[in-house]
């Protein structure tokens, strides 16, 4: 039912870098709610295997999300399935959350970790075969192009690795990169270079989508250097070029970098008072799940002592306990 709701902490997004601040705030004490539009886990729901997690040599992604999940609630920690629209700090220092159902969350601190939206190629086609051939989910759709050849565009570990990932169900994986080398990880280059289906386009842009009522078929090329013309016979094409941070969500002005990514100081605080920032949408040098929950584990502790400031200096840590306690 839409309201008001008095906490402690809010915590918006729930991929690894939002579970691990519900964990780290159930664990001091603090009035922890964590507001996610689906199921918990983020981008590890869209990843078959975790290969780079410290004492998981090997784990599914949705594994890893459970586990991170039941041990954040475990610390007390309350999970809403509630989608997060705006945030807003008044100027009594207490924030407004308010999601699509209406209810606002009050706090005075929240810690944003909204992640991203994989950016569009923004080309024709794109948007009309969207889910009839194109995708941005490997995990998710892979399995509908068994025995087919399909295409995937991008060159950094994640397109890399999802190019891997696909080999499993297609035939034949075209990688189509913009450069003449890839920004993945040497090891995963390495990977895919080993594999057998797989073909990297060096120095092509895609162009335009191109099929029938049945879905994509077509994916029509231009040379980066030379402006060459070309087609590719692909039924699948999965964009992997990167991702927009979620940040829009806040309504006041906030420091960030060109592409939007928020800045923050070494506890993790945006510039704007009581406000953190954890995961992909903050401003460093990589995005992986263990930079998430290192991020996450320093914003929950400094959380906790400018609560403590906050209220040293008289101004209390919000109007009351949540509903239902």
């Amino acid at each position: 039912m839409a309201g008001r709701e008095q906490y402690e902490v809010v915590i918006v997004g729930g991929g690894p870098a939002g579970l691990c601040a519900a964990l780290y705030g159930g664990r001091g004490m603090l009035r922890t709610v964590l507001l996610e539009r689906g199921v918990p886990g983020g981008e590890l729901l869209n990843t078959e295997w975790i290969e780079d997690y410290p004492g998981f040599p090997k784990v599914k992604g949705r594994e890893l999300a459970d586990l991170m999940t039941q041990h954040a609630l475990q610390f007390g920690a309350e999970i809403r399935q509630e989608n997060a629209e705006s945030i807003v700090r008044r100027p009594d220092g207490i924030f407004e959350v308010t999601t699509s159902l209406g209810t606002i969350f009050e706090a005075p601190a929240v810690i944003i970790t909204a992640g991203g939206t994989p950016l569009k190629l923004e080309v024709p086609g794109e948007l009309e075969y969207a889910g009839r051939g194109v995708s941005y989910c490997a995990v998710c759709d892979g399995a509908f192009f068994k025995g087919e050849t399909i295409a995937v565009v991008g060159g950094g570990d994640a397109a890399v690795e999802e190019a891997d990932y696909l080999t499993r169900y297609a035939e034949k994986v075209y990688l189509i990169h913009r450069r003449g080398e890839l920004r993945a990880s040497r090891i995963l280059q390495e990977r895919l270079f080993q594999n057998p289906k797989i073909e990297v386009v060096w120095n092509k842009r895609v162009l335009e989508l191109f099929g029938d009522p049945s879905g994509l078929k077509t994916i029509a090329l231009e040379d980066t250097e030379t402006g060459q013309l070309s087609e590719l016979k692909a039924t699948g094409c999965f964009v992997f070029i990167g991702f927009r941070p979620n940040s829009g969500i806040v309504q006041q002005h906030f420091a960030h970098d060109a592409s939007g990514y928020m800045i923050t100081d070494d506890r993790m605080m945006t510039s704007i008072p009581g406000l953190f920032a954890a995961g992909d949408l903050r401003v460093q040098l990589t995005r992986q799940v263990t930079t998430a929950v290192g991020d996450a584990t320093t914003a929950a502790i400094a959380v906790e002592k400018y609560l403590t400031e906050r209220r040293q200096s008289g101004a209390g840590v919000g109007s009351g306990a949540h509903a239902g306690v």
